[in-house]
Parts: structure tokens; sequence; C-alpha cells
């Protein structure tokens, strides 16, 4: 049975969502706060965080990076409908993926089932396979990322978002494609998501993200990666 941990302070979103998720099959340990969450986080590690952004003692933009600090464990937020901007905060902090409120429990177990099994396949034994560009070199068979020798530390999500350029090095690959190769989303046409992961991919394996010269925007339509 796959284990979530469910970090959010109003009682009774938590109770409800945390019961319809353990009707999809799942263990979910729950925390009111965010210094309980990342406690029993430390206590046992799960397969998935759900994150509320608006905690009472500390911002969920903290516990996402303090979760990311020492895990890839995969990251759904949860936000209000309103607030875009942190929506795409959260994201860059390092969540995969997020949900508005108020929060339909299908479309949050569906989004979940779709996050886990992209980790599983990527967990699954590869043929050695290995693609270099410029000083970036991708091992697959190992799950690593190397920049100029030194290891790069990319979640799960950021990993598959970087091989699936490298599948199609040089060729445009729009948002909705990515959203569906990398997330299995089918034109939900939220560019966010993928502008946010872009960015912290960005971050990690250019030598200067604001002049991008590996993993380049195609205006107006999506990115491609220079093979």
């Amino acid at each position: 049975m796959e284990s979530l941990l469910f970090i959010e302070d109003d009682d009774a979103i938590r109770l409800a969502l945390s019961l319809a998720l353990e009707d999809e099959g799942y263990s979910v340990r729950e925390a009111p706060n965010g210094t309980e969450g990342l406690a029993s986080f430390d206590r046992q590690a799960v397969d998935l965080v759900l994150l509320d952004l608006r905690l009472p003692d500390m911002s969920g933009f903290e516990v996402c990076r303090a979760l990311r600090s020492k895990s890839i464990v995969p990251i759904i937020i949860i936000t209000a409908q309103t607030d875009t901007i942190d929506m795409v905060a959260g994201l860059e902090a390092g969540a995969d993926d997020y949900v508005t409120k108020p929060v339909v429990p299908k479309e949050l177990a569906a989004r979940i089932r779709s996050l886990l099994r992209r980790v599983h396949l990527q967990d699954a034994p590869q043929q050695p396979q290995a693609s270099t560009f410029g000083d970036v070199e991708l091992r697959r068979e190992q799950g690593i990322v190397l920049k100029a020798g030194n290891e790069v530390n990319l979640t799960k999500t950021e990993f598959r978002l970087l091989c699936e350029f490298a599948d199609h090095a040089g060729a445009v690959l729009s948002r909705d494609q990515l959203l569906e190769r990398v997330w299995g989303y089918e034109y939900l046409g939220d560019s966010r998501l993928v502008d946010a992961h872009v960015r912290r991919l960005r971050v990690k394996v250019e030598d200067h993200a604001d002049d991008p010269k590996l993993i380049v925007t195609a205006r107006g339509v999506g990115y491609r990666l220079i093979g």
C-alpha cells in the first residue's frame, strides 16, 4: 500500500480528503502544521506528500524547501483557486504538481496515481543509456545527471522532463505534449506547470539560467533541447 503524508491545518478538509484517499487504497498520515509534518516525514518517509501552502506555524514554501533539501519525494501542493502567484512559487520551491481548492477527491486521486505511476516507471530497471549535451550528461540507468562531472540534484519530475527533451533533441515540444508525456495529463492547457519546471531545470543544468543555451524557448509554442 502506497503511503501519503497530508499536511493541512483545516481539520475538516484534512479528514475528508484523508478518508477519500484511504477509500482509493492509500495509507494516509496526517499533520496539522509544518513542524509536525516535517517531524512525521523524518520518522518515516512516504511515497508522496500533499502540502497546503497556508499553514499556521510556517509557510508551505518553507516546508517544501525543507523536504527538497533531503528528499526527492513527489510533492503536490494545495492552493486557493485565486493564488496564482503562490502556486507558481510553490512549484519553484520544488513541488511536482498542484491542485486548487475546493479540492475534488477524484481529481486529486487521479493526479496522485499519475505522478506515482511515472515515478515507478522511472525506478524500473532500464537499458544502459547515456546522453551528453555540452557539459551535461544524462545517465538514465543510474537515474542521475552530471554537469561538468558533478552530479546535479534533480527531482524525479525534473529528471523525467530532461529525459523527454533528450528523447526529442532538436525538436520543439509543446507545453501540451510535455504535460501529457511528463505528467500524464492530456490537454489541460496549464502552461504554468511546465514553465515553472523548465525554469527550475535550467537553474540546475544551464551555465546561466536567464540566458539558456541548452533548453531554449520556442516562442509561442514550447521548448526544445539543443542537441
